[in-house]
């Protein structure tokens, strides 16, 4: 478990934890924080932000994915991400992007992005496997069931843990065969997509068996979901408190994320979700200082008697 379930991405620096991806959304309607990041500059400043908080990458996204969104056109993704990906790349970040277009990832990497996160595991765009495997980039591939206009009518299971297993690696499969270098694909259960709290709430519980069955490094995005939402609300008994307020539920996921061995987690707010891999890092090492127990060793008197019909068997 834990670091020694992390595993290690070709093409990435290797961290001595869970790893935090900051987000930057360079939309106007994202769920969380639509608009804020929407000028260039401004999103500029928030991922170097995001940095000195402590994210070890920064993930630039164009397009929300939001419940009931609309895709944007192509031309207006590569407005939006390219003159980001290409700041903060001159500043020494390491740049993922979010996107489900090839061609928005293949001119994201020609600007300095070194891993393409697409939420629809290669699925949206037939064409981004190849691009992908051409530009010879890490790969995220998240589970997915559909566009976001309409997942949430997508959102029915019988088994969500072997089900999201099954379709996941499937998307894995096509990947390498479509040229991806396996050492290079991250994998993403896919929360809040096509899945309800009830199945959230599952993955995360499953996080152990999804890593050793997938046998790839896990990117956990939980951030400010709605699952949080709704966890939140059964305890206080009021409404769901808006996306912004979810932060501290966020950094409990990363805790729980970080101690199951998850490869990085993606997250809005930086700081809470860094300090929490870290302190999950020196518990993990405290713990591995301590000395072994002493097995406990049965002596003739604390053997259990023989029975009679033990007794008789013997003789």
């Amino acid at each position: 478990m834990g670091a020694r379930t992390r595993g290690r991405v070709d093409g990435l620096p290797e961290w001595d934890r869970c790893a935090v991806m900051g987000v930057v959304n360079v939309t106007p309607d994202s769920f969380s924080d639509g608009g804020r990041w929407f000028d260039t500059e401004a999103a500029i400043k928030h991922g170097l932000d995001l940095v000195a908080q402590g994210a070890d990458l920064v993930d630039v996204g164009g397009e929300s994915t939001r419940p009931g969104a609309a895709r944007v056109g192509e031309d207006e993704e590569l407005r939006r991400v390219l003159p980001v990906v290409r700041g903060l790349a001159g500043e020494g970040v390491v740049v993922s992007v979010d996107t489900m277009r090839a061609s928005v990832a293949a001119q994201a990497v020609a600007a300095g992005a070194v891993l393409v996160n697409d939420v629809s595991g290669g699925q949206a765009d037939p064409e981004m496997v190849p691009a992908v495997a051409e530009a010879s980039v890490p790969f995220v591939v998240m589970h997915w069931r559909g566009q976001s206009i309409d997942m949430n009518n997508r959102a029915v299971y019988t088994d969500v843990v072997g089900e999201v297993l099954a379709e996941l690696t499937e998307s894995v499969h096509r990947a390498v065969e479509g040229g991806v270098d396996p050492a290079r694909i991250v994998v993403d259960p896919g929360l809040g997509f096509a899945k309800r709290a009830e199945h959230d709430l599952a993955l995360i519980a499953a996080l152990p068996r999804l890593t050793a069955e997938l046998g790839h490094p896990m990117l956990v995005a939980a951030s400010r979901k709605r699952f949080l939402g709704r966890v939140l609300s059964d305890e206080k008994g009021a409404p769901p408190p808006p996306a912004r307020e979810r932060d501290a539920a966020t950094a409990a996921v990363t805790t729980l994320a970080a101690r199951e061995g998850a490869w990085a987690v993606r997250v809005h707010e930086v700081r809470a979700s860094a300090d929490a891999v870290r302190v999950v890092r020196a518990v993990r090492s405290a713990a591995e200082a301590l000395p072994a127990l002493p097995q406990p060793t049965t002596t003739q008197a604390e053997t259990p008697a023989e029975t009679p019909a033990e007794t008789e068997a013997a003789t």
